[in-house]
């Protein structure tokens, strides 16, 4: 084990301690990640994606699957004869986004990008693939799991459908994501709640049409929308306790078609999100309740859908043994004085949160440096930190040889 110093963007120099092997694998890395980059791919439609990194683990020596939830990948390295098994996780798939970088390696597919850093995590967890399958430094089996459509899709949830933990027992299951504006190189990490959960809905509400010169002979549905639209703005101050963080957003507003009309129709849209499946629970009951109530009063109806295109994402829980695993293979990797033990949970979801209500594990966050010049996730410029690529790769091995030690 050697160690080796980056600059991250701030000026702050960090020891690592990084396999020579995987520093001698960064600049292939990068290439990886940047071919990824170039040709993005949304939701269950990574079809290139999947081949390009298949083709990879299989070069390594790895047992590749293929087609769980359409277009994921688990590959499997064994070593040893230990019992023990375990999963590490890493998305793949990309936004749409057009992106605005002028880079060698910006998208070539127009109105698609990796805007969140999924090709860094892929690429990240390839390396380490490529080291294990090398030097084999531990005692059990390791799945690689390559997900797709984690932007809303929910493929996580369906590779399990689709039997993931079925056809491959792991015993626990760890992911990683990059994080701007943490310091790079620096581990965020702590047990419980780290994303919250995720919930859509739309109410469409129906009154009686009428010439906008004569409202006393309709039902007015816009002015019902504009009073629910308020009333479900006090669910989070009046109704959830203000110790449980919780949000409740409305998106989408869509009436009308002309000036002097009042139409039959309102459609609202929004999202609620939470740590606790109490309360998200108190909060889709509370927005069914408010719906109805306010639409009465004004003579109108009111039809309620949670989630009518995709399903929820539950609350990204870390269980406390998992997450102490994590801890000690970071702090391997980085020192102690690089982790952050009690990050504020970002209210962003997350379907890991599936594979962690199948098994326990741990979900931390990678700090991907400074996001100046609008190097945010999800913003047409961003770009992943390939300073980060041994970072990640080095703690994925350090967590398989500590969780499954020879």
């Amino acid at each position: 084990m050697n160690v080796i110093k980056f600059l991250d963007n701030s000026d702050l120099t960090t020891a690592m301690t990084i396999p020579t092997d995987i520093q001698q694998l960064h600049a292939e890395m990068r290439q990886w990640r940047r071919h990824l980059h170039q040709f993005p791919e949304t939701a269950f439609e990574e079809t290139e994606t999947a081949r390009f990194i298949a083709d990879k683990l299989s070069d390594f020596g790895l047992d590749v699957h293929q087609g769980l939830g359409r277009t994921g990948i688990v590959a499997t390295l064994s070593a040893g004869s230990g019992a023990g098994k375990i999963a590490l996780r890493a998305d793949m798939d990309a936004l749409f986004i057009q992106e605005q970088n002028n880079f060698d390696h910006k998208s070539r597919h127009e109105g698609k990008m990796h805007a969140c850093g999924h090709d860094g995590h892929s690429a990240m967890l390839l390396g380490a693939a490529s080291y294990l399958a090398n030097h084999r430094n531990f005692d059990g089996t390791v799945y690689f799991i390559f997900q797709p459509a984690e932007e809303g899709r929910a493929g996580a949830r369906q590779m399990i459908l689709d039997g993931l933990f079925k056809k491959f027992p792991a015993d626990r299951v760890f992911g990683m994501h990059n994080f701007p504006d943490i310091p790079l190189g620096h581990f965020a990490v702590r047990p419980g709640p780290m994303m919250a959960s995720f919930d859509c809905f739309e109410i469409v509400l129906t009154g009686q049409a009428t010439h906008a010169a004569m409202p006393h002979l309709g039902n007015d549905a816009i002015v019902a929308a504009a009073q629910l639209i308020s009333a479900l703005q006090t669910i989070v101050s009046r109704t959830v306790n203000p110790a449980d963080p919780a949000v409740v957003s409305i998106t989408q507003v869509h009436a009308g078609q002309t000036w002097n009309a009042l139409p039959e129709s309102v459609v609202l849209r929004g999202t609620f999100r939470c740590f606790s499946n109490t309360v998200q629970q108190t909060i889709a009951d509370k927005i069914s309740q408010l719906s109805h109530a306010v639409c009465q009063g004004f003579d109108v109806t009111a039809e309620i859908k949670f989630n009518p295109e995709n399903p929820g994402y539950p609350v990204t829980f870390n269980t406390e043994e998992e997450t102490r695993m994590a801890l000690n293979a970071a702090i391997a990797v980085v020192g102690d004085d690089s982790i952050n033990r009690q990050p504020t949970p970002c209210m962003g979801s997350e379907d890991f949160a599936f594979m962690l209500q199948e098994k326990p594990g741990c979900y931390l966050w990678l700090g991907n440096g400074s996001s100046d010049n609008s190097c945010l996730l999800h913003n047409p410029h961003y770009d992943f930190n390939d300073a980060i690529l041994p970072i990640g790769a080095a703690y994925w091995v350090r967590l398989v040889e500590t969780v499954l030690p020879q």
